[in-house]
């Protein structure tokens, strides 16, 4: 595991702290069990050495014969023996180490346990009441004490390098746990701000790591989502700048070509000006999703005169018409139409109507740009004299690329997206549009009904 600006890696981190925690632990466990293994053995020692004693107290003869015999009854342990008798008088190895009160207890009839001296060393001793009166008294090195001792504290000396080797390793396994989840979501991150999409983290660990997770998971979500849509938008307005280019061009080559002349040039001049600043208005669209303004259509909302607007959409659409020897015709009522929308979205919408229709209608066909008013609001239709619309066709018509894809090798196909991007304006636009097979004219059908200004509801009076 790497490390990142000359930090110590997490698993580093954890082993070190749960080893440290463990050796404290382990310390102060050791420090208290040195010290309590000292009295315990000390009180071993005493209550054996207590046992033997009440043993001897009980059988006269057996520590009458010991002490004449002056024997010693444990070997190695050294313990030595003392009778206070009834009158007072203490015989035995040990008689130097009973005291005064150790001797008045004894005769007291109570039981004796203490520490004295005896040549020199400190003894344990205990004493017990005889039955008779007085008493009997052992006594046993202290040494002894502290070899019980020595052989407990190195019984313990194991377990405890088990017990910190054992908090080691599940420090150990704690920070594999713990790290590899982040680990994960690290390079998860770094794939993220590298690029990469569609990739998730496992929701392993702790439930904050597991909530890291999730939160990266759901980034990937709502960049992946951001990113198609910018994505959509631009290659919508990629597709839709071409058609006032293909216009501006053709009038273009008509005035280089001199096929425009005279009386002619002004209105050319006006077209090929009107396209420009359509070009303008994309390009103003991509300048806003470059400043991350926004990731759809921008919306100037304004009173439009859907009349005027259709009058100059036929200009343009017409020359286009007539160098594909198709027929153009327009449908208008010539005289004001008004709504509150954005006139520069209704343009877009039927020039990608309109570019949709004359790429599948054959020479000799007609294409038909038509307005009616309706009710509070407006009906722009587009009809063409191609091959039309099944109604397998129409359900799918404005999926993005499905048409491109049922019929790519069988007719004119264009990159799949301006009937999805009508359809998106449509909405934007707070209308509606419907595709029909069966036109008067023999093909394709689209119905666009817009209100009298987004948003507002209204009941369409004309039954298209």
């Amino acid at each position: 595991m790497s490390t990142v600006d000359g930090r110590g890696s997490l698993t580093r981190s954890i082993v070190l702290l749960t080893s440290a925690v463990a050796a404290v632990a382990v310390l102060l466990t050791g420090l208290f069990a040195w010290q309590t293994i000292r009295t315990n053995a000390e009180a071993q020692e005493r209550d054996q050495l207590s046992r033997q004693a009440e043993v001897l107290a009980r059988t006269p003869p057996l520590a009458s014969w010991m002490l004449d015999r002056q024997q010693r009854i444990a070997g190695p342990e050294d313990i030595k023996l003392a009778i206070v008798r009834p009158s007072g008088e203490i015989d035995g190895p040990a008689a130097v180490a009973v005291d005064a009160a150790s001797r008045e207890a004894l005769l007291a009839g109570d039981s004796v346990s203490t520490t004295a001296r005896l040549d020199g060393d400190d003894v344990l001793l205990e004493g017990a009441p005889t039955l008779v009166g007085g008493g009997l008294v052992l006594t046993q090195p202290m040494g002894a004490v502290d070899q019980a001792t020595n052989r407990m504290r190195g019984s313990l000396v194991l377990p405890l390098i088990l017990g910190l080797t054992g908090a080691a390793l599940a420090g150990a396994l704690l920070a594999r746990r713990l790290a590899r989840p982040l680990v994960t979501a690290a390079r998860t991150a770094h794939r993220l701000s590298e690029g990469a999409r569609g990739v998730t983290v496992p929701a392993e660990g702790p439930a904050e790591v597991a909530e890291l997770a999730g939160a990266l998971n759901t980034l990937d979500t709502a960049l992946t989502h951001s990113e198609n849509r910018q994505r959509d938008f631009l290659l919508s307005v990629s597709h839709e700048i071409r058609t006032p280019l293909t216009t501006a061009r053709g009038y273009a080559e008509a005035l280089a070509d001199e096929v425009i002349t005279g009386e002619e040039v002004p209105e050319a001049g006006r077209i090929l000006r009107t396209e420009i600043e359509r070009l303008e208005h994309f390009v103003g669209d991509l300048l806003a999703l470059a400043r991350l303004e926004a990731d759809d259509f921008r919306l100037d909302i304004v009173e439009v005169d859907l009349d005027a607007l259709v009058a100059e959409t036929a200009t343009a659409w017409s020359a286009r018409c007539a160098r594909h020897e198709v027929d153009f015709r327009v449908e208008r009522p010539e005289r004001p139409v008004l709504i509150t929308t954005d006139g520069f979205r209704v343009r877009q919408l039927l020039d990608g109507l309109a570019e949709n229709a004359l790429r599948v209608t054959p020479a000799g066909q007609p294409v038909v740009l038509a307005l009616r008013a309706d009710g509070p609001g407006a009906l722009l239709e587009v009809r063409d004299g191609g091959p039309g619309l099944t109604d397998d066709d129409i359900e799918v018509a404005f999926v993005r690329g499905a048409l491109t894809d049922r019929y790519r090798g069988v007719r004119p196909v264009g990159s799949g997206l301006g009937l999805a991007i009508a359809h998106r304006l449509a909405g934007r636009l707070g209308g509606t549009i419907t595709a029909r097979g069966g036109a008067p004219e023999g093909g394709a059908w689209f119905i666009v009904r817009l209100p009298p200004y987004p948003g507002a509801p209204y009941t369409p009076l004309t039954n298209a």
